[in-house]
């Protein structure tokens, strides 16, 4: 539950592309031998030249320069891969664009770690919406560099996850950020449909770089990222299964180490019987008086919902599930934009008009697409001009919504996983109302696996950030019998709103640093 649901509302944002993408390419060799390229991609840019240099693909289109990587098991994949100097110069960086056949194209950022990138883990983020770019994540809260000046430029951030970490930031579904489809290609609108690609860029990838391809691997999202990421992660784990039994030359098994969420929507009829509660009863209640009649009329349509969404659970048709997302989003996200208060940090006013805050209440997000759309930084990574930066896109948000993917139980494919020693980590921060933490706090407890009844037992605990020694937040934790940092592991993050990295960066920072380093969080 992100930005986009409310932002997508005001915000039509679309992707403006060449007549050239429909065009025919001309390969053309430019030196060595021609590279044969699947006709799948034939519809990604005007004229190419491609030849091979040191055992290595590369081809040239539009006035940039790739490295093409392809693999024998996915022969509908493959990646454009740059090399920019741009956000943190000082680490090495690869971006460019995963094609997927149909004419699907992805955009990546991959940052080394700023610490001994060779032994560092491997985090992949993606944030929400849905419809929501990742550059959020990485320009807003926890990526090398942050947005500033009204766009202008950007500032380094010292609290950047890449400290200790490798990361890699992906802009999913097509339509989100500088990701991309040919016209004419199918609708994309279910979070299943990303696993199995998924799957593949992660194959691609590692075979690409197989220095960070040994490291333990922890996926992570933000707010409707806790839709995606459980989908992607139980497609990881399901081949990760099968190559134990089988192994196949040429694939190999991915170190899946944990599953974050951040602020996530997982498990709809619990957090949406949450949202009323927690802002008419919470410790940021937006009102004096619990019985105040939007209370009252929030905890009538609460039942409500969770009839409709229990009915998508059990029966998990398209039909029962977008009408179940149109009831639960209109009676109560709707109602709380009646309010001049901002959402993700109730703390705070908003004034949602284009002129003031605008519809995500951070100016911030205004500035994203300024520095973004600039051609050089453009060209730097690897990203036609032609192409204009969607930080929101209406369209993805409106074609989810009406399949009704925003209501199923994503939390569920979490089991499996959890039950095989896959550690999980859920943070919130606790103003936050769209994905608050008392709805994460109560489904994470119902979350059905091993460590079920030992998790209902266990206190929360004081969390204090080591530099300093301050209590920032509370833990709670099980699996772990106080040597490691658990199996299943709920943290609050005081004082921070729906992107806890922006409110919080150093406490966010020693957070992921102790659970990817499997370091309790109340040492």
């Amino acid at each position: 539950m992100r930005g986009s649901i409310l932002a997508v509302l005001a915000v039509v944002s679309t992707i403006t592309a060449s007549p050239a993408y429909d065009s025919q390419i001309a390969f053309k060799t430019f030196k060595g031998e021609p590279v044969s390229v699947p006709p799948v991609f034939d519809k990604i840019g005007g004229e190419a030249k491609q030849w091979v240099q040191n055992g290595r693909d590369f081809i040239h289109r539009d006035g940039l320069t790739y490295e093409v990587v392809t693999h024998p098991m996915f022969t509908n994949h493959r990646l454009r891969i740059a090399e920019p100097k741009i956000c943190d110069p000082g680490v090495k960086q690869y971006s460019g664009y995963f094609d997927i056949a149909h004419g699907k194209h992805l955009f990546f950022w991959f940052f080394e770690s700023r610490s001994s990138p060779e032994t560092s883990d491997f985090v992949y983020w993606t944030n929400g919406g849905p419809g929501v770019s990742s550059f959020f994540g990485l320009l807003f809260e926890l990526g090398p560099c942050r947005i500033a000046n009204e766009g202008k430029n950007v500032t380094w951030n010292p609290h950047s996850w890449n400290e200790n970490f490798n990361i890699l930031f992906v802009d999913q579904p097509v339509g989100v950020g500088f990701s991309y489809q040919d016209a004419g290609g199918p609708k994309v609108d279910r979070s299943w449909q990303a696993g199995e690609d998924m799957y593949a860029f992660f194959q691609l990838f590692f075979s690409r770089f197989p220095e960070y391809a040994d490291s333990n691997f922890h996926m992570a999202g933000e707010s409707y990222g806790g839709t995606y990421i459980p989908n992607s992660a139980a497609v990881v784990y399901k081949h990760n299964k099968a190559l134990e039994v089988q192994p196949v030359p040429g694939l190999r098994r991915l170190n899946l180490a944990s599953v974050i969420l951040a602020n996530g929507l997982s498990d709809p009829y619990i957090q949406f019987a949450a949202f009323g509660e927690w802002l008419c009863e919470g410790p940021y209640a937006i009102f004096e008086d619990p019985n105040d009649p939007q209370c009252r009329s929030w905890r009538r349509k609460a039942q409500v919902c969770s009839r409709w969404t229990q009915a998508c659970y059990t029966f998990g048709t398209r039909f029962v599930c977008s009408n179940a997302e149109k009831y639960c989003w209109d009676n109560f996200i709707a109602d709380f934009e009646k309010f001049p208060i901002n959402m993700y940090d109730v703390r705070k006013s908003c004034d949602r008009s284009p002129d003031k805050d605008g519809p995500l209440c951070y100016k911030e997000a205004e500035w994203l697409p300024v520095w973004l759309d600039d051609e050089d930084i453009k060209k730097e990574l690897g990203v036609n001009p032609a192409i204009n930066f969607t930080s929101i896109s209406q369209k993805v948000y409106k074609d989810f919504l009406s399949s009704g993917d925003l209501m199923y139980y994503s939390a569920g494919l979490l089991t499996d996983l959890v039950d095989d020693g896959i550690r999980l980590l859920v943070y919130a921060g606790d103003t936050d109302a769209a994905c608050n933490a008392l709805g994460q706090s109560r489904w994470v407890e119902k979350l059905p696996s091993v460590f079920h009844k030992e998790y209902a037992q266990t206190p929360t605990l004081a969390w204090r950030v080591k530099s300093t020694g301050n209590t920032v937040g509370t833990v709670r934790s099980i699996g772990g019998d106080g040597a490691t940092a658990g199996n299943i592991t709920f943290v609050t993050i005081h004082e921070a709103g729906h992107m806890a990295p922006y409110d919080k960066p150093e406490e966010s920072l020693d957070m992921i640093t102790r659970w990817v380093k499997d370091v309790p969080l109340t040492e």
